[in-house]
């Protein structure tokens, strides 16, 4: 059976993945990304760029592949996956319910392994199970290893039941962090990913929920942080703190990598949307 890969990836584009090829890309929604023109020295994203891009990451990690290379150490100093991994580090949660390319929702307590799933991830919308992926993560630590079913409220209760006792999860719908406060309370830290494209009302549920919220290209999470932000990190693709809790993390992030205070003009990507 043919294995096939969904993600929004930079610029909010889909692209479809099947049996290691990328076989379709969409028109991206945002033009320019700043981490992208730091890292990649990408100026412009365009749908070739994107494929590019994606090519690239199969060939040299093995994306949505058999060959998946798991594990990595920090690329960003505030990416969510870093912020994710030291929390675990730390002891701030015992685990992490995340998503990965071939394994659908996955509890994670391996910092190197959050970073290596999280830090390469884009937007995932669907994903078929790779057996060397679920096994390399575990079986008992993936949600549905037979369907690769991504759902995060359900990876929270699978964390649960594996004995953890404090758990972050990664999340992209307002509704799914509400009903995971709503279920759990302080038993879990909420992180915000993949927002560009939010409504108002959304980000505003952001924001009353979760603990971390990334900015990505997102207009109305920069509009709520405004009044909602307990602190932010970071002027490209800032970070907030939505809670005392996410207060506390980027302050220690800071201390561990030693960028001290948000300076510099804000560069965004654009268009925000």
């Amino acid at each position: 059976m043919k294995d096939r890969h969904v993600i929004e990836a930079l610029g909010r584009t889909k692209v479809v993945i099947e049996d290691g090829k990328v076989t379709y890309v969409g028109k991206p929604e945002v033009t320019f990304c700043p981490l992208f023109a730091r890292h990649r020295g990408l100026e412009t994203i365009t749908s070739e760029a994107i494929r590019e891009n994606i090519e690239f990451r199969i060939k040299d990690f093995g994306f949505c592949t058999s060959e998946r290379s798991l594990r990595m150490k920090d690329f960003l100093s505030f990416g969510i996956s870093e912020l994710m991994a030291m929390c675990v580090q730390d002891g701030t949660i015992d685990a992490a319910v995340l998503v990965s390319d071939g394994a659908g929702t996955v509890v994670v307590k391996d910092a190197e392994l959050i970073q290596g799933i999280g830090g390469r991830m884009s937007g995932m919308i669907e994903t078929t199970p790779i057996l060397e992926i679920v096994e390399a993560i575990g079986r008992e630590n993936v949600l549905d290893p037979e369907k690769g079913t991504i759902d995060q409220f359900a990876g929270t209760q699978l964390a649960f039941k594996l004995g953890y006792r404090k758990v972050g999860v990664t999340l992209a719908r307002a509704e799914d962090a509400r009903a995971i406060r709503d279920a759990f309370g302080h038993n879990v830290v909420l992180f915000a990913v993949h927002t560009s494209g939010l409504d108002q009302k959304d980000a505003r549920t952001l924001f009353e929920t979760c603990d971390i919220v990334s900015g990505c290209a997102s207009r109305w999470i920069r509009e709520e942080a405004k009044t909602k932000a307990v602190l932010q990190a970071g002027t490209k693709v800032p970070v907030y703190a939505a809670s005392d809790l996410g207060k506390k993390i980027l302050e220690k992030r800071r201390s561990q990598t030693g960028v001290k205070k948000t300076d510099g003009a804000e560069d965004p990507p654009r268009p925000l949307i």
